[in-house]
């Protein structure tokens, strides 16, 4: 039997840490499993590090979908969540309805979505069909990438009160957990301590109830991007490549495959085959 929301709710309750990370594809979601992670997150981030987009934006509600049916696949001890993509709930309260339906027929256990007190409604709506909600602030990949850029969020007195006063309207609205994205980690630690909900950090300090990476970034195996706060485990990417070129040096020299690497014949058939292709 695999996580339940209230299982991600009691690890708060019980000082639990809790673990996420995003995954996109059978085989990695396999292992992020086995390995005992809390939470397997679709997330949008698929766009950039699956499918090569400069950023979450064109990220589309099929794709999302197609993700969360490997991952789910794959799933069979972790909480499953999945991204709304951007301008799939935020057009209207009907659109974020179906759009996590979909994604809840998919496969996952909660959808996630960006947003403030200004996506409250939106997510009470959701959360009133029995839909469960990850809530997302401070740094909103999908939005505010297109206003500020890459940047700290709470780093003022007005900005941290307007973050901790989201945070609240979120839990109001009845998410069961809250993302909060390089927000500074003072205001990461207060609203962990406001919220009865747990809070996952990536980029907010080691306050919060949890904290989600990339697993391409853990891995070392993204590096189109290198932000500060994802520290890397391991750097796979120079191993893949070195043992790709270990392949083509092989293919080239004629080592590989060797005779345990391929499949023979009968001997009597064999024998029978030459002499017909003899005669």
């Amino acid at each position: 039997m695999h996580k339940t929301v209230q299982d991600i709710l009691n690890m708060k309750k019980e000082k639990k840490r809790i673990s996420v990370i995003t995954s996109y594809d059978y085989t990695l979601a396999s292992l992020c499993d086995k390995s005992g992670i809390d939470v397997l997150l679709v997330g949008d981030s698929a766009g950039m590090v699956m499918l090569g987009y400069e950023n979450t934006i064109p990220v589309t509600m099929d794709q999302m979908c197609m993700f969360t049916e490997a991952v789910s696949r794959a799933r069979e001890n972790s909480l499953l969540v999945s991204d709304l993509p951007f301008m799939s709930y935020q057009v209207s309260i009907e659109d974020a309805i179906n759009n996590s339906g979909r994604l809840i027929k998919a496969g996952s256990d909660a959808v996630k979505l960006e947003g403030g007190s200004v996506m409250a409604e939106t997510i009470s709506a959701i959360v009133d069909i029995g839909i469960p909600v990850m809530g997302h602030i401070g740094l909103q990949p999908q939005t505010t990438m297109l206003s500020q850029g890459y940047k700290v969020q709470g780093k003022t007195k007005d900005t941290a009160m307007r973050l901790i006063e989201d945070a609240k309207e979120l839990e109001e609205a009845g998410v069961f957990s809250i993302v909060l994205e390089m927000v500074s980690h003072e205001v990461a630690e207060i609203i962990t301590e406001t919220v009865s909900v747990p809070t996952i950090g990536i980029g907010s300090g080691v306050s919060c109830d949890g904290q989600v990476l990339v697993v391409q970034d853990l891995l070392g195996m993204y590096d189109k991007i290198k932000p500060k706060f994802a520290k890397r485990y391991m750097n796979l990417s120079e191993d893949i490549v070195k043992s790709l070129d270990i392949f083509k040096k092989d293919v080239e020299s004629g080592v590989f495959p060797a005779a345990e690497h391929w499949f023979s014949m009968n001997e009597e058939e064999l024998k029978k085959l030459r002499e017909q292709i003899g005669s």
